[in-house]
């Protein structure tokens, strides 16, 4: 009967009741037949390898492999990126230190994502998730033979132990985020693992979150005494296929893949974890990475500065041959990347303070002398995506504006959302400047004598821009000199990494870089980067954004459950947040520029969203031998 649909289930009950009617007393059928009715539909559960609320999943569960690698790549060889600063510790899920580059590369969860798919989770410690109808539950079996790094076997036991552990020692964002919806964790035995909602909590987040969980050895932690908000000194013990293999503090870092690893054969994994050591180079800036990477002290290089792309990749190994330059596609929704200004101080809670300040970051100057014309200016927190708002909402966006009306400005209606603002070629636009010299007079921050701009109390109107990259210096050296054209009290504060993580955590900072992109199909997860609700607590929320009508769209939008009505919501969203002027948006481009040793090969095409350099890239044993027989690498 559980395959029946529900008005079959329901005719085949309510015929049966008849049945029993004419056999037994009204009063006994009732009982029977209520007792029926609930045993059949409790029993009424799906059972899949993978989850997709909104959609369908690609992958059957007989698949082989995912379509975007090579199964055939090749197992061998190393990889070498570079990272840039100081590293102190191996644990990073806690705030204290600096935690070394991809520590976190052992760490599995119960399901996972593919790089060609949005919105779909396939079992990945699990072999199958079972639940009801109304997802009130979900149990994950996991799959036999799951071992830690250890060689210790792994048990659904470790699953609740990791998910206690994380909400007893985890960020407090992350622990409020969770505890809205997952009440409960529980071991049904060895391998078979419970997670119970939160009932009022929105359906489409709840299977993804339960997915989301990772395992960690519950004996290892006990018998080693660490904490997850500690710092640790290895990392901790998980099942994935890297381990670590040897560091320098400072210096670099090199992971091993584990030829004992569990999942080896899993269809999940063929074709990927293919190098058999991925080494970190630590430098002090980029500068002197580049130079090592010229020399050959590493292998594998993305590009983020578009100076050196344009001008600096001119050295022996490229013109040799030895090295390859590329741009490759990139499909993903761009990062949101920003300047956002913290709405906690006092200065920028005015929006035309914050107006203001945006008009003086020249983009179009920026990109023609500093970027040489390689982005694209982000104005969408959706940005290279089909779910940016674009033009006069439409009558399906105008459904749930119409819900925050009296909560933001009439033009949200009615125009097209907000832009970043257009500058000329010269690096002070005058029109601009005197459009904010306007809005900071209206706003209480008039010029003193001595030029700069001063509210009733006397006070200097600071902007401090704190920063870690000298990357940035070029980028931000010239707003700050135009802002203080326009008498504000602006300067680039550069800082090191350990004072960056403290300052951040700690919200100490007035301007700060951080990426702010919704993603494809948001959630419940909007609350951790934009609502009022976990605004003080919340690393994430970076600007501490406390808006009532962001916070009712985040309540509608978490509690869709169709796709075609997701999408209006999230650009309505997209309009309101852009509304609210928290950030000064910076640039994108959409592809990868990288640069690499010619011994690494990769799948053509490449997913769309994914380069998967270190996931399902391989080394060409062959092509190595020859860079060193001419001697390009040591």
């Amino acid at each position: 009967m559980q395959n029946l649909p529900k008005q079959s289930r329901a005719r085949v009950i309510t015929e049966s009741m008849a049945i029993s009617a004419r056999v037994v007393g009204v009063g006994m059928i009732l009982m029977v037949a209520l007792l029926w009715a609930a045993t059949a539909f409790a029993q009424e559960t799906i059972k899949s390898h993978g989850f997709s609320f909104l959609g369908s999943l690609k992958y059957p569960a007989d698949y082989a492999h995912l379509d975007y690698v090579n199964p055939d790549a090749p197992k061998g060889g190393e990889i070498a990126i570079w990272s840039q600063g100081t590293f102190d510790n191996f644990n990073p899920f806690a705030r204290k230190g600096a935690s070394a580059a991809l520590a976190s590369a052992g760490v599995e969860s119960l399901m996972t994502g593919t790089a060609d798919e949005i919105g779909s989770s396939y079992c990945f410690l699990c072999e199958t998730l079972e639940y009801p109808e109304d997802q009130s539950w979900v149990i994950f079996t996991l799959r036999d033979g799951i071992e830690f790094a250890d060689g210790t076997p792994a048990t659904a036991d470790d699953v609740v132990f990791t998910h206690n552990l994380f909400m007893e020692q985890g960020l407090e964002s992350f622990r409020a985020g969770v505890s809205r919806i997952i009440e409960n964790v529980e071991a049904l035995d060895d391998r078979r693992v419970k997670f119970t909602f939160v009932a009022d909590s929105a359906r489409r987040d709840r299977i993804e979150q339960a997915g989301a969980t990772s395992m960690f050895s519950r004996a290892w932690f006990e018998t080693n005494g660490h904490r997850l908000d500690e710092t640790m000194q290895e990392p901790p013990m998980a099942t994935g296929a890297y381990v670590l293999d040897s560091f320098d503090y400072n210096e670099r870092v090199v992971y091993r893949r584990n030829p004992e690893y569990w999942g080896e054969d899993l269809p999940i994994n063929v074709g990927r974890n293919n190098f058999d050591k991925i080494r970190v180079e630590y430098f002090a800036d980029s500068n002197a990475a580049f130079e090592a990477f010229k020399a050959g002290e590493y292998t594998y290089r993305t590009e983020n500065s578009s100076k050196e792309w344009a001008t600096s990749y001119d050295f022996p190994s490229l013109n040799d041959g030895f090295v390859v330059k590329a741009e490759l596609p990139d499909g993903t929704m761009a990062s949101g990347q920003a300047f956002v200004f913290n709405l906690r101080r006092e200065q920028f809670q005015d929006i035309r303070v914050r107006e203001a300040i945006g008009l003086m970051f020249n983009f179009e100057w920026s990109n023609e002398s500093l970027f040489y014309g390689l982005y694209e200016r982000i104005n969408s927190f959706t940005e290279n995506s089909y779910l940016e708002a674009i033009g006069a909402p439409g009558e399906d966006e105008l459904k749930y504006l119409r819900m925050v009306e009296d909560l933001v400005p009439a033009s949200v209606l009615t125009d097209e959302p907000v832009m970043a603002p257009t500058s000329d070629t010269r690096q002070l636009d005058r029109g601009n400047m005197r459009k904010a010299a306007a809005l900071l007079d209206d706003a209480g921050w008039p010029v003193g004598d001595d030029g700069m701009r001063r509210n009733s109390n006397g006070e200097t109107l600071k902007v401090e821009f704190m920063e870690r990259s000298p990357a940035f210096d070029r980028i931000i050296n010239p707003y700050v000199d135009n802002l203080r054209a326009l008498g504000v009290d602006a300067v680039l504060n550069r800082i090191d990494n350990a004072q960056w993580i403290d300052r951040r955590y700690a919200f100490d900072y007035d301007v700060v870089n951080a990426s702010l992109a919704l993603g494809y199909e948001p959630g419940s997860g909007l609350a951790q980067t934009f609502g009022t609700e976990e605004a003080d607590v919340s690393v994430f929320n970076a600007m501490g954004l406390k808006s009532p009508a962001v916070d009712k769209l985040i309540d509608v939008i978490r509690n869709i459950e169709v796709k075609e009505e997701l999408i209006p919501a999230v650009k309505a969203l997209d309009r309101v947040l852009r509304a609210e002027r928290f950030w000064v948006p910076q640039w994108y481009k959409d592809v990868h520029t990288v640069a690499y040793y010619d011994m690494f090969e990769y799948p053509d095409p490449l997913p769309p969203y994914s380069l998967g350099n270190l996931d399902f890239w391989w080394f060409n044993a062959d092509k190595a031998q020859a860079l060193k027989d001419a001697g390009a690498l040591r």
